[in-house]
């Protein structure tokens, strides 16, 4: 029989299994430490100026792409960029998005031509809108028509790319563009005087930064998402204070003339929170999107679920 190991033995080969797991331990929490968070950025848009600004200030803890929330749902990123109306598009299908910050609002208007015997909202009946389908801009036509006695029936909605709207509305192929910037000044630029922006109803996009309920419920990923939104809220805290210092950074990065953002600017607000009437904007697009999708409208609690300011005010708590 084998004599029993002595009591001292016991304890140093227990010490000796201790300080291998806690190397491992050490280890394994190092390599959640050195994975970024991914998130999925709008390459064209200047509501995108934060999150630039944010990643270029945590270069080793925040890795960027193009994409929106699909890339959310594709598992290709942590987080994303994109109005509230596609969270509520793509909700339909991932009821786990969460809207979790606003980064940037931008007010819409829509650009018509002059020669198109057009002077305002009312004169937009039988002609033909080009927008992004389905998209904040899009909404924004339906909610002007709406506001003018008209209904979407009464125009024809031309889904085109962004860029591709101030020269087809030049060349007459279309009469009137509704989108964001820089595409919309653009057109106004392009037209010259026979541009006219016809002011509908007071609405803004909301530019969000989105993200998932597997996201928010992982203590490591969700610590990395915080620690972005502290960045975020710092960040538009200096666009919002010093434009002139910012505004050359977006304009470099979309390869944009300075003055054309400088155009623009008083269009945009950054302000790195959830504002009291997001649900209500979401719930009003909530039936209008459900048409889109030939679907039932979602309850008003649905919607709100929607919406998680959890994050935002963790982060603004310990910034």
């Amino acid at each position: 029989m084998k004599s029993l190991a002595s009591p001292k033995r016991i304890i140093g080969r227990f010490l000796v299994i201790a300080g291998v797991l806690g190397v491992l331990t050490v280890q394994f929490r190092g390599a959640y430490a050195a994975e970024k968070l991914r998130v999925g950025i709008n390459l064209t848009t200047i509501e995108t100026l934060p999150i630039y600004i944010a990643a270029d200030g945590t270069p080793d803890a925040v890795e960027l792409a193009g994409g929106g929330i699909p890339s959310l749902t594709e598992g290709k990123a942590d987080a994303a960029t994109n109005a509230e109306t596609q969270a509520i598009l793509r909700s339909t299908s991932d009821p786990n998005i969460r809207v979790i910050l606003t980064v940037a609002e931008y007010a819409y208007h829509i650009v018509a031509r002059r020669s198109s015997g057009i002077q305002g909202a009312a004169d937009l009946r039988g002609k033909k809108i080009a927008t992004s389908l389905n998209s904040s801009a899009h909404f924004y036509i339906a909610k002007t028509l709406r506001n003018a006695g008209l209904s979407e029936s009464d125009v024809t909605i031309v889904g085109m790319s962004p860029p591709e709207m101030p020269a087809a509305l030049a060349r007459g192929d279309i009469d009137a563009v509704s989108i964001w910037e820089p595409a919309a000044q653009q057109a106004i630029d392009t037209l010259g005087a026979d541009a006219v922006i016809i002011q509908g109803p007071p609405y803004s996009e909301r530019f969000n930064l989105n993200t998932t309920t597997e996201v928010t419920s992982d203590p490591v990923k969700r610590a990395a998402l915080v620690s972005f939104v502290q960045s975020l809220i710092r960040a538009s805290r200096e666009v919002r204070e010093h434009p002139e210092r910012t505004q050359p950074l977006i304009a470099a990065k979309l390869n944009l003339p300075p003055a054309l953002v400088a155009t623009t600017w008083k269009l945009f607000a950054f302000p790195a929170a959830i504002s009291d009437d997001l649900l209500a904007t979401m719930k009003e697009q909530e039936p209008w999107m459900a048409e889109k999708q030939h679907r039932a409208p979602r309850s008003p609690d649905a919607i709100a679920s929607l919406i998680d300011a959890s994050v935002w005010q963790e982060a603004a708590k310990s910034h």
